[in-house]
């Protein structure tokens, strides 16, 4: 089973491919979308959660998502078209990094795609070049709560405290206009839909060659996260603007 499959079937019931409940997706856009006309680009967009809760939300708003999942893309169009914001949408399949357009965005999204763009400080310099003067950035990374152990670090890498990432990226012109650390619940909720969607589809589908693989998965990642991560993952999203 590739990775974007899995992906998928392990965001099943939890479309919003970061660990937020829907209240907190839409209080952030609520702080990203003032005007609620604003032109917006989503960086990874997955099946366009983001977006289509921004067009929902914001009749006038208008969005671009870009992913290289052709099959999220597709679930991501029915989902407008069954909404009625599929006329305000505009999908390309490709790479986020070299995504380019005529018209710069207000509002550039990247919840969860860093790794994308080989960490956040390149995502970021990304979204700097295709924003709106007087537009805004939001940008969703991983953070240590508490020190990690060395099997959490080799599971999911190298990330700094919540103070060193936002000092990294004030460093580097960027200034915190609002953020919201995800809470215990909602890191939970997240982690045991993806297992919990992955694990579900393989023992409905029994018969499917891919099942015992992903049932294998699902157990590795639960896991990695009960016994590895659980303690200290944290999850930030930062709505920036330029500080010049």
């Amino acid at each position: 089973m590739d990775r974007q499959t899995r992906s998928l079937l392990a965001h099943a019931d939890h479309p919003v491919a970061s660990p937020l409940s829907d209240s907190s997706v839409d209080r952030l856009l609520a702080r990203a979308l003032p005007r609620g006309d604003e032109r917006v680009l989503d960086l990874g967009c997955g099946q366009g959660a983001w977006l289509l809760r921004a067009l929902r939300h914001h009749p006038g708003v208008t969005a671009v998502g870009v992913d290289t999942s052709e099959e999220a893309l597709e679930r991501a169009r029915r989902n407008a078209e069954e909404s009625g914001t599929d006329k305000r949408l505009t999908l390309h399949c490709g790479d986020v990094a070299t995504f380019t357009s005529a018209r710069p965005f207000d509002l550039v999204l990247s919840v969860g795609a860093t790794h994308a763009f080989g960490g956040l400080r390149p995502t970021l310099d990304a979204a700097r070049r295709r924003l709106a003067p007087g537009g805004a950035v939001l940008v969703g990374e991983a953070y240590w709560r508490q020190e990690p152990s060395s099997w959490a670090r080799e599971v999911l890498g190298e990330y700094d405290s919540l103070a060193g990432t936002v000092d990294r990226v004030t460093a580097d012109g960027w200034t915190p206009v609002y953020a919201h650390q995800s809470t215990r619940h909602e890191l939970d909720d997240y982690e045991w839909s993806w297992t919990g969607s992955l694990a579900r589809w393989a023992l409905d589908n029994r018969d499917h060659p891919d099942s015992a693989e992903a049932l294998r998965a699902a157990a590795a990642h639960r896991n990695e996260w009960l016994h590895g991560y659980r303690d200290s993952f944290g999850f930030v999203c930062l709505l920036l603007r330029p500080s010049a």
